[in-house]
């Protein structure tokens, strides 16, 4: 090779252009060398993407990779305790509100005093208001007395907000309807005569 040959390879290969790279000595590559030689480079160009990729990533956010065990921490894969499910569920459609009501009525007993409890009881609960019956007026009027340290006592045990207000009924009257059907009319009072 001549020194003007070996400058215009010289400046064809800066410039980009050479179809066959080089080896390490400079000698020209042919063949199975010239198939390793392209694929080291490929290599080198893949990791260096990941590189830049994962530091994109990693400035950005969590890494996309999933873990494939959980590790001796707490994990939401972990087996969870049913009572810890239930309430996530319950949080999710938003039956929050409803659960509440419905430990009213359950912990009755405990939420007013065994006392209360023995001659009263829950019978609705909607938009706040509670209705309870009692079983004498004596007890209905004792329980109008006693409404507020009764709200505060469902608000301490059930949670603030669940009752706002408290309806007192007294005793129902007895009924002479028996049974699911009736005939619409006087009632009792034709067979008196």
């Amino acid at each position: 090779m001549t020194s003007g040959e070996h400058e215009g390879r010289s400046t064809a290969s800066e410039a980009g252009t050479d179809p066959t790279p080089a080896g390490s000595d400079g000698a020209e590559l042919h063949g199975s060398d010239l198939a390793r030689a392209a694929l080291q480079a490929a290599k080198e160009k893949s990791k260096a993407k990941r590189r830049t990729k994962r530091s994109v990533i990693g400035a950005g956010g969590g890494s996309r990779r999933r873990r494939r065990w959980s590790g001796p921490g707490a994990d939401d894969r972990d087996p969870q305790p049913l009572g810890r499910l239930a309430s996530r569920i319950a949080t999710d459609h938003g039956w929050n509100d409803r659960l509440s009501g419905g430990h009213v009525f359950a912990r009755w007993t405990s939420l007013v005093g065994g006392d209360i409890a023995e001659h009263t009881k829950p019978v609705a609960l909607s938009d706040g208001e509670l209705t309870v019956q009692a079983e004498s007026t004596a007890w209905a009027t004792q329980l109008r007395l006693l409404q507020r340290q009764i709200l505060q006592r469902i608000a301490d045990g059930v949670g603030k907000g669940v009752v706002r207000k408290i309806k007192v009924q007294g005793p129902a009257a007895p009924s002479w309807r028996h049974g699911p059907r009736h005939v619409p009319g006087r009632g009792p009072r034709d067979t008196y005569g």
